[in-house]
């Protein structure tokens, strides 16, 4: 197996934007297209706040069924880092997904996940303390917001590591490893 990596300097809870809305903030990030199920999260019954990030085909469709979520337009590197640290819990609700570099980018930043029990999340949250996953969104993302051991996990999946498990597998890289 070779996992992915994530930027844990740039993915960091100290980089945690002020943002004033009430807690907990439940964030979502990614395309906003059908595939993602990003109605399943937003038509939740959840304390505090619903932050959107990112742009897309059902853009226009969410923003007005659900009047009350926090729709941020896509957002990049240090700003989009900042926004992810400043959540409380990071919601994954895509039933299709394949990995999600995302959900190692949340807990990089201190955030937990929230996801339905399929492949993608199974792969990233595994048996790991860092995150819950429940066919209850609602449930998986209240739990969530116990959790706190996600940038210790985090800073095992990062590039460097990805990097070096990757190497440990490459008969020719590991022969110019030990040149």
């Amino acid at each position: 197996m070779w996992t992915r990596g994530v930027d844990t300097d740039l993915f960091s809870p100290e980089r945690a934007a002020a943002i004033d809305l009430p807690r907990p903030i439940f964030v979502s990030v990614g395309r906003l297209a059908v595939e993602k199920n990003l109605a399943a999260f937003l038509a939740l019954d959840l304390p505090g706040s619903k932050v959107v990030i990112g742009d897309g085909p059902q853009a226009g469709e969410l923003r007005r069924r659900f009047p009350d979520t926090h729709f941020l337009g896509q957002l990049e590197g240090e700003t989009l880092a900042a926004h992810l640290a400043a959540a409380d819990v990071f919601v994954f609700p895509s039933r299709t997904d394949t990995f999600g570099v995302v959900q190692l980018e949340a807990l990089a930043c201190g955030v937990p996940v929230a996801a339905y029990p399929v492949p993608g999340p199974q792969d990233v949250i595994g048996g790991n303390p860092v995150g819950v996953l429940g066919e209850d969104l609602r449930s998986a993302c209240l739990k969530a917001l116990t959790i706190s051991a996600c940038r210790a996990f985090a800073l095992t999946q990062s590039w460097e590591r990805s990097a070096l498990q990757f190497i440990s597998h490459c008969r020719p890289c590991r022969r110019l490893a030990t040149a």
